[in-house]
């Protein structure tokens, strides 16, 4: 399952060094609700390899500031402490996935 991200967590999160992905999204936003199931699954499948969660951008003003977040949904992800990749909008798995592979 997908862990919840709050702004205070998930920098704490980011600079472990460890793997991230972030999917900034809202209630709100229909694009959103069709990445969720997406988002489960790959949290699924890279449980213990790369930390995956979602962070609601009405609740946390913080993080979608620091990385000039203006449309969502938006995915970052991080390697080592360092944002290496983005992706806006909607996406495939394999998509998705070749990018969560490169954090490996």
């Amino acid at each position: 399952m997908a862990q919840t991200f709050t702004d205070q967590g998930v920098k704490a999160l980011i600079t472990s060094g460890k793997a991230v992905v972030i999917d900034f999204w809202a209630e709100w936003c229909g694009p959103c609700r069709m990445l969720t199931p997406l988002i489960e699954e790959l949290a699924q499948e890279y449980e213990g390899r790369v930390e995956i969660g979602k962070l609601n951008v009405d609740e946390n003003i913080e993080m979608p500031e620091t990385y000039g977040i203006r449309n969502i949904p938006t995915l970052l992800f991080f390697k080592n402490g360092e944002l290496v990749d983005k992706h806006v909008g909607v996406a495939k798995k394999d998509v998705l996935k070749s990018k969560i592979e490169a954090l490996l």
